[in-house]
């Protein structure tokens, strides 16, 4: 099984951005976090972060036949960007929305997804967990 997890704009900052909101953990320990907790799950996890929209668009799009899943942090770009839904929709892959910090519990913009529709759950405000949760979550819907 191959997932893919996308990390969205300024996610490459996580360790100095924010840290009360968004923690400690750098980017790059996420991902070795998940791509460790990929072999646990017997699958593949390959990591990709882009502050460009089109840039995510075009991963997305790259995923049928290559990648059996999606676990996306869309960042900002979760509460403005109807093109990402948009991809999400047209390529059929099963998708998980993750946010470290609870959207729902921070200003009232980002209480709103546009991509989450299109997503088969979305899992927020657990921190790194949110991600790793993610990931298990979508490897038993696609062992199912």
């Amino acid at each position: 099984m191959e997932i893919l997890i996308l990390h969205g704009p300024n996610l490459n900052l996580l360790g100095k951005r924010e840290p009360g909101i968004y923690g400690t953990t750098t980017l790059e320990q996420i991902n070795q976090i998940l791509e460790a907790d990929g072999k646990i799950l017997d699958t593949t996890v390959t990591c990709r972060q882009s502050n460009h929209e089109g840039e995510l668009i075009d991963r997305i799009h790259a995923c049928p036949g290559k990648y059996d899943g999606i676990v996306i942090n869309a960042g900002a770009y979760t509460h403005t960007s109807i093109a990402i839904r948009d991809a999400i929709a047209a390529v059929n892959v099963p998708t998980v929305e993750v946010h470290l910090s609870n959207l729902h519990k921070r200003e009232e913009f980002r209480h709103r997804s546009l991509i989450a529709a299109v997503c088969i759950g979305q899992i927020c405000g657990f921190g790194i967990e949110s991600y790793r949760l993610g990931l298990q979550a979508l490897v038993t819907y696609l062992k199912k």
